[in-house]
């Protein structure tokens, strides 16, 4: 016969559902706190709200054209490029919190307004939405091999950053491709709707720069 102790007296009398609370309480408990950093340097602090907000943008256009074109021939085209863009965004909203860097108040906007975009050049057709995609990502490629520019160029590079933003802008360049190859160039007024949507994609990334 040995002595039981406190605590098994408390775990044979509790019943099982609240032993289960117990066990999830206690590893609640265990589990660490998200690594804060050090506060982004100004550079880094630009990068990262700027991005976040493009990236943003970028889910939601897509979400638009998946809103009009998701059940069609290029549903799963779409689709892929897609679920790149919400890796992409998920990935800057985590260094957000990790970094302490401010969102762009204008969030809210870009959020709406891509998806209209997205949603918009969708209904003129497949060939439109793939031109749309072509000019997002072709400013977004010049955007981020600028910034991989600036990042080398620093007296400290962040190499994590540095890393992240070469897989997105291959990323980006992937889907630049996908749609020249589905037709991009065929859609009625290519030149005019590409040289609109790059005028207000560049718009939209010097603003969030600096609010």
């Amino acid at each position: 016969m040995y002595r039981k102790t406190g605590l098994q007296l408390i775990r044979r009398a509790m019943p099982p559902a609240r032993r289960g609370q117990a066990n999830t309480t206690q590893q609640q408990q265990q589990t660490p706190p998200p690594l804060l950093r050090p506060r982004a340097n100004a550079l880094t602090d630009e990068i990262i709200r700027v991005d976040h907000a493009g990236e943003l943008g970028a889910d939601r256009i897509y979400a638009g054209q998946m809103a009009i074109l998701g059940n069609g021939p290029m549903g799963k085209t779409i689709g892929h490029m897609w679920e790149q863009e919400k890796g992409h965004r998920k990935q800057f909203e985590q260094l957000i919190q990790q970094h302490r860097v401010r969102p762009t108040i204008m969030a809210p906007i870009w959020n709406v307004a891509a998806f209209a975009l997205g949603a918009g050049t969708a209904l003129l057709g497949e060939k439109a939405a793939m031109a749309c995609t072509v000019a997002v990502e072709t400013v977004i490629v010049e955007h981020y091999n600028d910034q991989l520019r600036q990042i080398m160029e620093s007296p400290n590079p962040d190499k994590e950053l540095l890393a992240t933003i070469t897989k997105f802008r291959d990323e980006e360049q992937e889907h630049h491709d996908t749609g020249i190859d589905c037709g991009a160039e065929q859609a009625p007024f290519y030149k005019a709707i590409t040289e609109v949507i790059k005028f207000g994609c560049k718009t939209a990334i010097a603003i969030s720069k600096k609010i």
